[in-house]
């Protein structure tokens, strides 16, 4: 298992890129955070309790289905598996190239080609290996390695493979488009070096590739905490974890801890996963703020502010997180109703308990409809499928009823420490709405903070007038990465509420798309559309 010599990048590794990558080699870290039992006194035995939920529950990605299923998130393997069972015509559009979504991402090739990672990976990822080979045995239609650029409101599904376009009817479409990680603009965070502690994973488990030299991780949430654990096992040196959680947010998680016990399974895990770090030796730092990335062509050091004082980690490789979001994208430019969530930051779909959505043919589940938990979103899954089949006709609603009671009970359970960790890992005001003029909030057409604080000064109002003003939100990801710090902003700066701003309109291609695959207009599946219109 050799190094690998220069840069490395993946789908999905969002950042300015690691200079120096490797693939796996052998453990290494370690860790400590101190004073926490002093100032808990009393309270002293709810602290290793408190420190595993930092890291208890991994950000999970999702999935989509329907009686056509668009899916390229980790839930549509469980959903499409019981559409199926209900006489289902399942199709299955997936923009990975293999079944698992984010969180069993690459398991078929791992489990074939590199066994031993599993171990390294843990046991959550293993049990994707199953699930997978259950899912090919459904006899769902699978597209893989398609990225859809357009939903229509009746249902229709547009894809591409990279050279054509094709799309497909469905009576309903399950949207699981998952979560995305939540932007971290910070001085300097687009230098290379520096990437996201989901983009890491994605390296690690889609090609073995982990950073080299020091790593500095940096930020709030138990993905991060996960992701360490998985990269000291893969031997990399990680130097330093810089976390935003300081003690009043200890304090205010003590109120959810007796709910989160219900679930102790979470716990147990975060309190592994941060046992193998510090006996690696990485230093855990807490109450961070005032993040800035160091260094001229790439990162050199994280400097922040702790207590107080002035500390820099010097670093080759940065991974930042501070919490995932609902990737909303496609149910914006389907037209779907969206509330935004004061205390979570972040807008999400709105959807019933069955997770229709405002328009008729389209459900949403997993965390494309509000942040949860993998088993959550599996449950989601089977509630949206069973109420599909009654739509359809399948089954009856007696049957639908009784079928989901016990998926219900999955989502109580698995959603009881959920409270804790929204507790624990609140998003600093410094990410949601960075001040640092110069600091870049949209990556894509590299708009600065004082772009935008000018703009408003001469009277835009909202996301979509400011793409006139700054063309913020018109490159590639087309608002994706940036939307959500743009409307914090821009609440800030003319002292309203987030909802009052509201979101950019999405318009279709929502990914990447050349003329050449437009013009293509390839018939499939009985699609006599053509080309499809652009709405």
């Amino acid at each position: 298992m050799g190094e690998v010599q220069g840069g490395a990048g993946a789908r999905g590794a969002a950042g300015g890129g690691a200079p120096g990558v490797g693939r796996i080699r052998a453990p290494g870290y370690p860790s400590a955070l101190a004073g926490i039992h002093a100032v808990l006194g009393k309270h002293a035995l709810a602290v290793p309790i408190l420190h595993a939920c930092l890291s208890a529950i991994m950000m999970y990605w999702v999935y989509r289905l329907a009686w056509l299923l668009a899916g390229q998130r980790y839930a549509y393997l469980a959903a499409a598996i019981q559409a199926s069972s209900l006489g289902l015509k399942t199709v299955v559009i997936d923009e990975q190239r293999e079944p698992g979504g984010q969180i069993y991402r690459a398991i078929e090739t791992v489990s074939r080609d590199r066994p031993g990672d599993l171990d390294l990976l843990g046991e959550d990822y293993a049990r994707g290996a199953p699930l997978a080979a259950k899912f090919r045995l459904a006899g769902c239609d699978y597209r893989c390695d398609i990225t859809v650029w357009q939903v229509d409101p009746d249902g229709r599904v547009h894809g591409s493979d990279g050279k054509t376009t094709s799309s497909q009817k469905g009576r309903h479409v399950l949207v699981a488009t998952g979560a995305m990680e939540r932007p971290f603009p910070i001085p300097g965070w687009t230098l290379p070096g520096v990437m996201t502690v989901g983009g890491a994973q994605t390296l690690l488990k889609s090609s073995a590739v982990v950073p080299q030299g020091p790593t500095v991780i940096a930020g709030n949430g138990p993905l991060p905490v996960l992701v360490a654990a998985q990269l000291t096992a893969a031997g990399v040196e990680i130097s330093a974890f810089v976390e935003t959680t300081g003690m009043a947010d200890y304090w205010r998680a003590i109120a959810a801890l007796p709910r989160a016990l219900r679930a102790f399974e979470y716990l147990g895990k975060g309190m592994a996963w941060r046992r193998r770090v510090r006996r690696a030796g990485t230093a855990f730092i807490g109450g961070a703020e005032g993040f800035e990335i160091l260094g001229e062509n790439q990162a050199e050091a994280l400097r922040c502010r702790v207590g107080g004082q002035e500390k820099t980690f010097p670093a080759q490789t940065i991974l930042l997180h501070c919490g995932v979001i609902p990737n909303t994208q496609i149910t914006r430019q389907i037209g779907c109703r969206h509330d935004w969530d004061e205390q979570l930051r972040y807008w999400r779909p709105r959807v019933d308990d069955w997770g229709a959505s405002s328009v008729d043919a389209i459900y949403v589940a997993g965390d494309s409809a509000g942040i949860s938990d993998a088993r959550v979103a599996e449950a989601a899954g089977h509630l949206a499928v069973l109420d599909i089949a009654h739509r359809a006709g399948r089954i009856a609603l007696r049957e639908r009823d009784d079928g989901a009671r016990a998926w219900r009970q999955v989502i109580a359970h698995h959603l009881a420490v959920r409270p804790l960790l929204d507790r624990l890992y609140p998003p600093p005001a410094e990410i949601t709405s960075p001040s640092g003029d110069e600091t870049i909030v949209c990556r894509c057409e590299e708009v600065t903070v004082s772009d935008i604080r000018a703009a408003v000064a001469l009277g835009c109002l909202g996301p979509s007038q400011l793409k006139s003003f700054t063309r913020c939100g018109m490159g590639p990801c087309q608002g994706r990465l940036c939307a959500t710090t743009v409307g914090e902003l821009m609440a800030t700066l003319r002292g309203v509420s987030v909802s009052e701003i509201g979101y950019a309109r999405v318009r279709p291609p929502i990914k990447p798309l050349t003329l050449g695959e437009l013009a293509s207009g390839a018939r499939r599946d009985g699609d006599s559309s053509g080309l499809a219109k652009m709405q």
